[in-house]
């Protein structure tokens, strides 16, 4: 007998950005896996479970879950954001190519959320408005090498490049690394986005210049989009700027 394990994305941390396909995964589940803080935002009846791991134990969370839904449960792993952007639905994935056969009997289901750089780039414009990249600076699961490579390579390419992952107490140096890679190849005029929390009451969304980016302002609950030589602020007084980059390319537009 196999069950069913759900992956559920639960967006950026604001209960309206919660889809209704997700919020529906959470009503039929019996058990939940996830990061605690992101256990602690479901409202659970009696007769759900909670399983709380560390924010490190993707992979054993994903076997556990699996191993779970193989014995005939309905399971749910839990994931901020998106969980198919550096986040549960890979380790899910990852743990049924190496795991038992009985693990790809079960049926499984990925349930997209709103990702940090989405809700970011909606409070501020649209910074996303044309080709974009996602690249997390976390070194846990990459050699650092790689990743001032990609880096350089989007920025060269002209991408707008959203950060993930950008610093922690643990990895304090990194953001500012990445700062000083970007700088040899974008003009100090770039826009950068930092945004925290978004659609939490503790939101924070500020915009500076790429030669003025401080990466002290950046804790984990950041998202730091970084646009391309394209990418423009609009002043309107007394109301927020907007940030947003062009749909065409430089030449190209009408």
């Amino acid at each position: 007998m196999s069950g069913r394990l759900t992956v559920i994305g639960l967006g950026p941390g604001n209960a309206d950005q919660v889809t209704p396909e997700a919020s529906r995964a959470v009503a039929e589940a019996r058990f939940f896996y996830g990061y605690k803080p992101y256990l602690d935002r479901l409202d659970l009846r009696p007769d759900q479970t909670r399983v709380a791991s560390d924010n490190r134990e993707e992979l054993s969370r994903a076997k556990d879950a699996l191993t779970m839904a193989a014995q005939g449960h309905d399971v749910a792993v839990v994931s901020g954001g998106d969980p198919g952007v550096f986040a549960m639905a890979a380790a899910v994935c990852e743990a049924i190519e190496a795991g038992p056969a009985e693990w790809r009997a079960v049926d499984v289901a990925m349930l997209p959320g709103i990702t940090a750089m989405l809700a970011v780039a909606a409070r501020i414009g649209a910074p996303l408005g044309h080709d974009f990249c996602a690249i997390s600076l976390s070194d846990n699961l990459k050699p650092w090498d790689l990743i001032e490579l990609r880096l350089l390579a989007a920025a060269g390419a002209g991408f707008v490049i959203a950060l993930y992952n950008p610093i922690s107490k643990a990895r304090p140096w990194q953001l500012g690394r990445a700062f000083e890679c970007l700088t040899a190849i974008l003009p100090g005029t770039t826009p950068v986005v930092f945004g925290r929390a978004a659609g939490r009451p503790d939101e924070r969304i500020e915009v500076f210049l790429l030669a003025d980016a401080d990466a002290e302002k950046a804790d984990m609950a950041t998202c730091i989009i970084i646009g391309s030589p394209e990418t423009r602020i609009i002043k309107r007084g007394e109301k927020p700027a907007l940030v947003y980059t062009p749909r065409s390319a430089a030449g190209l537009r009408k």
